[in-house]
């Protein structure tokens, strides 16, 4: 299964891939913004993205909102700081699959990627 991980910061990257690993998963891409990601899409097909909403030159949502426009297959997890009711509606609306609030913990974001990867039927 190949990740995308979108997020400014390096250090989310990090435990992003290192939990991911745990959950075996070694195939991981990743991108500093919106517009990094929509470049390695064009060059990878993804099997699931971990998306941050707030990052420099393209946003997390605005992302999503391409990616749907020819992918409405890959599941989308949204981590961000954003955790207004509003914020977790439009993202919802935009087509991600699961949202999740910063900070969390490893076994936080195990959890939902699990639940995430069932939902879209990619594990049992």
């Amino acid at each position: 299964m190949k990740v995308l991980l979108v997020d400014d910061s390096r250090t989310i990257r990090n435990i992003q891939k290192n939990v991911l690993a745990q959950l075996g998963h070694s195939d991981v891409i990743e991108a500093g913004d919106g517009v990094e990601a929509l470049e390695q899409l064009k060059h990878h097909d993804v099997d699931l993205m971990l998306v941050d909403w707030n990052m420099p030159n393209m946003d997390g949502i605005t992302l999503v909102r391409n990616v749907r426009k020819t992918n409405q297959r890959v599941p989308i997890i949204m981590c961000t700081t954003e955790a207004q009711k509003e914020r977790v509606i439009e993202a919802v609306r935009a087509g991600i699959n699961n949202y999740m609030v910063k900070p969390f913990d490893v076994e936080s974001l195990a959890q939902k990627i699990d639940q995430t990867l069932a939902k879209a039927g990619l594990r049992s």
